[in-house]
């Protein structure tokens, strides 16, 4: 009998006891403890971001780079939407291999046209086909990018932890997943946390390649480094550190006991792994510009069209023609710069402090404050006890911050994304630091506690209304007077704003609204844009909608009145100015403005 007993205990099934497989487990989770809570944080971000998805339609934006995702996919082409690398629309778009969306595929007209021509006679053609399925479309394109947005916290964690230890890295992905700018772009289908994730893998991977120069680590950094350059043309500022550190190590081969030849061997695997996976991205074509291309440089660039074109030429022998288009594209919009508005002002060419201004208004008060006792405290940490550790934290963030402000593109706080990962790694530590101070026990847990809490009623404050929101210190003016463009208004409320006019009867709206012309359609509303066309009649409707972002006035493109006249720059961003002291009949995420015009 005893045997018998003996040999029920021993299978699997009948010596199941429940308290001591929920003790293991428990065991096994505590001793797991921080892992456990960085996925129960990333989980609860994945939910609020899913629950976004469900209340806001896709932005001005998207419109644009779902459409050229899957055309990448499917027809293998890169003109279309070039200015943007095509690894995060391709990755966004995969699941529509499965849903199988309506093709229309580009005219030969339309091919030989310029990208910008390709780019929206497409895009609007695709969603007028899928009309039944978009949102069925933007749902699982939004996914991926929020499984993107789970891998940079991922990373974060792993950062910190190799930096600091477990606790800072609960701390900095707890500020990650609480932070509003974090909530309104990870799940956009866009190049923005896709960079910033790429941009801390590559000094991430770089920090493991310095301690340990082996050939398996050479071989990592190479893939990261393809990566970082296909999700985001401005990763190229990549490229300088890579050319830095390879000089330095050769120079200083001798005293780190290093083989020249070794270290020539491995930057050769580096360059070999980026060319590489920049060809593969493109599928490994090369062809030369369409005609409407070249036409395009011989406009944008008339006195110096024979050097680009040779380059073009030259350059596609090595890395894709549509790269180097893209590339050419982005130094373009960078030298001619982009309409912006920042405190009031308005520039063509922008404010070197954007960023820092920006990033004081659209950050949440408690993380602007941890930030700022963070940066003061590392830089401490650096000069008096040489704590090498927090070069890992200022050299990326001083190489993307400078990258910023040089910039003449000053249109979102997402441009600097890149930085915020590294900011929120030293308020972690930061934090982690305060907890650890005896006398000061009581107080930095209740600091700690006060200051997380903050930020989660930040963010639910803010929900589901992330993209335009701004911390109280935008409290005197309307937040449209001190940021414009995707900082109050990306388009995705147009849902809203239908189901408002179709309650209402009304299947037409006369406006400015951010993406208008793609998104309104698609729910039953005919949009007629309010800025004046040679041969158009603008009709009367009972409604009028303008954008935050319009009633600034940075993003109107306008250069002419009804009557035909020129206007002048003052004129152009005060097109709509009655507009501004006029009180709106409804307002749809607080980026919308719904006027009635008449009864």
């Amino acid at each position: 009998m005893d045997e018998s007993l003996n040999q029920e205990s021993a299978h699997p099934f009948l010596a199941f006891e429940p308290r001591r497989t929920l003790a293991q487990a428990l065991g096994w989770a505590w001793a797991r403890r921080a892992e456990v809570l960085c996925a129960a944080l990333l989980l609860g971000m994945s939910l609020q971001m899913f629950a976004v998805v469900a209340r806001k339609n896709i932005t001005n934006d998207e419109i644009v780079h779902i459409p050229a995702g899957y055309y990448h996919l499917v027809g293998g082409e890169f003109q279309l939407n070039n200015e943007h690398p095509p690894l995060v629309k391709m990755w966004a778009t995969l699941p529509l291999l499965l849903i199988q969306p309506n093709e229309s595929p580009p005219t030969t007209a339309e091919q030989q046209g310029n990208f910008l021509e390709l780019t929206w006679s497409y895009d609007q053609r695709f969603w007028l086909v899928n009309k039944e399925q978009s949102e069925t479309i933007g749902f699982w394109a939004r996914a991926m990018m929020i499984v993107l947005a789970c891998g940079l916290g991922v990373l974060i964690f792993a950062y910190a932890r190799d930096l600091f230890g477990d606790r800072t890295a609960v701390f900095a992905v707890a500020l990650y997943t609480l932070e509003p700018t974090v909530l309104a772009h990870g799940h956009i289908v866009h190049t923005d946390i896709p960079a910033t994730l790429v941009f801390v893998l590559f000094f991430f991977v770089l920090r493991k390649y310095l301690r340990a120069r082996t050939l398996s680590n050479a071989l990592v950094l190479g893939l990261a480094s393809g990566l970082a350059l296909i999700t985001k043309f401005s990763m190229v500022v990549l490229l300088p550190v890579l050319a830095a550190l390879a000089l330095g190590a050769l120079a200083l081969a001798p005293r780190l006991n290093e083989s020249r030849k070794k270290i020539l061997l491995h930057a050769g695997i580096v360059v070999f792994l980026v060319l590489l996976i920049v060809n593969a991205a493109y599928r490994f074509q090369s062809p030369p510009l369409v005609p409407g291309d070249v036409q395009w440089v011989q406009i944008r660039s008339p006195e110096t069209f024979d050097q680009w074109m040779l380059f073009f030429r030259a350059g596609s022998k090595i890395v894709p023609t549509y790269y180097l288009f893209g590339q050419y594209n982005v130094m373009l919009h960078n030298r001619d710069g982009h309409s912006a508005s920042l405190l009031g002002q308005y520039s063509l060419q922008g404010w070197w402090y954007y960023f820092p201004v920006a990033f004081a208004l659209k950050t949440s008060l408690p993380f602007l404050i941890i930030t700022l006792a963070a940066l003061a405290w590392i830089l401490w940490r650096l000069v008096r006890k040489k704590d090498r550790r927090i070069l890992w934290l200022l050299a990326p963030m001083g190489i993307y911050a400078v990258l910023s402000m040089t910039s003449h593109i000053n249109i979102g706080i997402r441009h600097f994304l890149p930085v915020y990962p590294f900011l929120f790694i030293a308020g972690g530590a930061l934090l982690e630091r305060l907890l650890r101070v005896k006398y000061l026990r009581h107080l930095a847990i209740a600091l700690v506690v006060l200051a997380l809490g903050w930020m989660s009623a930040e963010a639910l404050r803010a929900y589901p209304d992330y993209i335009p929101y701004m911390n109280q210190l935008a409290s005197a003016h309307p937040h449209w007077w001190y940021l414009s463009d995707s900082n109050v208004e990306w388009g995705d409320d147009a849902r809203a704003l239908a189901d408002y006019l179709r309650a209402r009867g009304e299947t037409e709206v006369v406006g400015a609204v951010a993406g208008g012309w793609g998104t309104l359609a698609q729910y039953g509303i005919t949009y007629h844009e309010i800025f004046p066309k040679p041969g158009r009649v603008i009709p009367e409707t009972r409604y009028v909608a303008i954008g935050a972002s319009f009633l600034n006035g940075s993003v109107i493109a306008v250069s002419a009145d009804e009557n035909g006249h020129q206007i002048s720059e003052q004129e152009r961003v005060n097109y709509l100015a009655a507009y501004r002291t006029r009180q709106p009949e409804a307002r749809f995420g607080n980026s919308i403005y719904l006027y009635r015009m008449k009864d």
